[in-house]
C-alpha cells in the first residue's frame, strides 16, 4: 500500500473518529477499478456499493463549488434532478482536476466523507433501502462498510432522489396509451 493510499485512508478514519465512529475497513488484496470489481472484492451486489460522484456548480463570476453525490453502484446521477433539488441552474460533472481540488482525492477513489474542505454532499434516497453499504475508504485498495444512517451522518448528507429514472418499457407505454384511449372512448360514449 502506497503512502498516498495510507494518507487517504487516514483522513477518512479521522473524519469518522471526530464523530465517534470506528470504521469497519477491509484492506483488499490489490487495487479495484470500478463498481463491479469493488463489489466482487467485498462479496456484495454492485447496488450496495456507494459511488461518490463529484459535480461542480458555477455562479456568474465566482469559482465553481463542489457537490458530492452518493448513489448506488447501479445508478447514475440525473444532473437535471440534482439542479432542481439544489435550486441551481448550472450543474456539471467536475473535471478530474476539480475533483482532486474539491475533495483532496483522485476521481477514482473519492470516499463519501473525509474531505479537507467543506463540501455539500447529497445522498440518493434509494441507498437507505440497503442494510449495509460499501464505499471506497480513500484508496483503491480499501473499502469501508457502514449502514445508510451512519453514511448520512458521517457525510452530513442531504437525502433526496438523485438517480436517473430508468426508461419505461415500450410495451408499458403502449398499454398505457391504449388504456387512456379506451377511457376517452368510454367517456365520449357516455356523454353522447
Amino acid at each position: 500500500m502506497s503512502q498516498t493510499d495510507l494518507s487517504g485512508m487516514k483522513r477518512v478514519v479521522e473524519a469518522a473518529a471526530r464523530k465517534g465512529v470506528e470504521l469497519d475497513i477491509r484492506v483488499l488484496g490489490g487495487a479495484v477499478h470500478g463498481v463491479d470489481e469493488a463489489a466482487a472484492a467485498v462479496g456484495t451486489d454492485p447496488r450496495h456499493v456507494v459511488q461518490a460522484v463529484v459535480f461542480a456548480v458555477s455562479h456568474l463570476g465566482a469559482p465553481a463549488s463542489p457537490i458530492v453525490c452518493l448513489v448506488s453502484g447501479r445508478d447514475h446521477v440525473d444532473p437535471g434532478l440534482l439542479a432542481a433539488v439544489l435550486g441551481e441552474t448550472t450543474v456539471r460533472r467536475a473535471t478530474p482536476t476539480e475533483v482532486l481540488d474539491f475533495t483532496g482525492f483522485p476521481a477514482a477513489v473519492v470516499p463519501p466523507f473525509g474531505f479537507p474542505r467543506s463540501v455539500r454532499v447529497v445522498m440518493d434516497q434509494d441507498l437507505g433501502s440497503s442494510e449495509w453499504l460499501w464505499a471506497v475508504a480513500g484508496s483503491d485498495t480499501a473499502m469501508l462498510r457502514l449502514t445508510p444512517g451512519v453514511l448520512r451522518m458521517l457525510s452530513n448528507a442531504m437525502v433526496t432522489p438523485l438517480a436517473a429514472a430508468p426508461w419505461v418499457a415500450p410495451a408499458a407505454v403502449q398499454n398505457s396509451v391504449g388504456a387512456l384511449e379506451a377511457l376517452l372512448r368510454l367517456d365520449a360514449a357516455s356523454q353522447a
